[in-house]
């Protein structure tokens, strides 16, 4: 491993890092805050001038997040510096990478995003520099598509930078004190560049471990998804099995759990920007190589997330047709919207897209959620409505069904 008392001409010494974190979302503002606060000197590139302006003004754009209003007033515009130019970061010797890697309609991976900020840094890449990506992607990223930017834009064969994948691994809402406790793994596209980035992350990561590639540390993030999305897609599938059988799913699972079972929580599918994308990326790798047979599960638990809005659908206008008023004149209201408890997001939000369903089947649906003001409602095209003025009450994160006689 690269120590700090053996840095080489041009190459990077731990002791004096300078960090450029590419991307001030939800995962990268939090880690660029928790650098600045173990003393180390941050540019923040982003390409909203709007987050820019607030972070170096010492106001957090992400309140929702614990902890990190206070981190940002702290170090924002002093130790942490905003800006959308890359050229201001040319002075940095670490470039760590965090902006969002979409798919398609094809569930396929867009690049768009993660090439065009890699090509930015490699118009400013220095000899001995180094480089992190903690966005999730398909395995062999890191060594093959970034690599490959990176040389093409400065000129520079690998070996003259170093290269490293060390996935976030936070909680929206928690991720500073994910950041300060949850392991976190860092993975090198060569000895060397594992290395040295294992020696620059623990200038800032407690809990840090080293594994023998970036292969490997892409892989590890996308398993941890797949194995979530496997485990919700067979509690949906034990929630309808229990109805068709007249049991109390809640009850059997309270006694089925303990040290050696865990069974998980019935949904309306699986949200967010994480879990409901990760499979994808070994089910079309897998495909692409021919390899059908590798990711059957995953495909199976994919599909059948996705098609608990339909189960739960028809509950509701099955529930609607118990109450003594036409269908369409039943008042429907779903609460909570947001892909997860808590969080402001609605991203592949599977509660809004069971609303989505219901209105286009012309029934009377009306929204709540405590996170969202009714203007924010109305303007995605939906009506903002009170549980308590309803015949009819889907609670999701309670998984409940309530019905009045109307």
């Amino acid at each position: 491993m690269w120590k700090n008392d053996r840095d080489r001409e041009g190459e990077v010494n731990v002791k004096d890092v300078n960090i450029a974190v590419v991307g001030l979302g939800k995962a990268g503002l939090p880690l660029a805050a928790v650098i600045a606060d173990s003393g180390l000197d941050v540019v923040g590139v982003d390409i909203d001038p709007d987050r820019v302006a607030m972070v170096n003004s010492g106001v957090n754009p992400i309140p929702e997040e614990s902890g990190l209003s206070e981190l940002i007033e702290k170090h924002g515009g002093k130790t942490l510096v905003a800006t959308s130019h890359y050229k201001d970061a040319r002075k940095c010797n670490v470039f760590i990478v965090i902006v969002p890697l979409f798919i398609d309609d094809d569930y396929s991976p867009d690049f768009r995003a993660l090439e065009g900020a890699f090509r930015n840094i490699g118009k400013i890449l220095k000899k001995g520099d180094v480089v992190v990506l903690e966005t999730t992607v398909p395995p062999e990223t890191t060594e093959t598509l970034v690599k490959m930017w990176l040389e093409e834009e400065s000129g520079l064969g690998f070996g003259e930078f170093h290269l490293a994948h060390s996935p976030e691994r936070i909680m929206t809402g928690h991720s500073i004190s994910r950041l300060n406790e949850f392991p976190k793994v860092v993975g090198g596209v060569d000895e060397e560049s594992g290395g040295i980035c294992f020696d620059v992350y623990k200038r800032f990561i407690p809990n840090l471990h080293l594994v023998s590639s970036a292969r490997v540390a892409e892989f590890i993030k996308i398993i941890e998804g797949c194995y979530r999305d496997v485990n919700i897609a067979l509690a949906n599938e034990l929630f309808g099995i229990a109805e068709d059988l007249n049991i109390d799913f809640y009850e059997a699972r309270e006694f089925a759990n303990h040290e050696y079972c865990h069974i998980h929580l019935p949904s309306t599918g699986v949200g967010g920007h994480c879990i409901p994308l990760y499979p994808w990326f070994l089910i079309k790798e897998m495909e692409r190589r021919g390899r059908f047979d590798r990711v059957r599960l995953l495909r199976t638990c994919r599909e059948l997330n996705d098609e608990m809005v339909d189960y739960w659908a028809q509950k509701v206008i099955l529930g609607c047709m118990k109450i003594n008023k036409p269908l369409n004149e039943v008042r429907i209201c779903v609460e909570g919207i947001t892909f997860r408890e808590g969080v402001k997001e609605l991203h592949h939000s599977r509660n809004l897209a069971l609303v989505r369903l219901l209105v286009g089947k012309g029934l009377n649906v009306s929204v709540y959620d405590e996170l969202l003001e009714r203007d924010e409602i109305e303007r995605m095209g939906l009506r903002s409505g009170k549980p308590d003025d309803a015949d009819l009450i889907f609670d999701c994160f309670e998984l409940t069904l309530r019905s009045r006689e109307g």
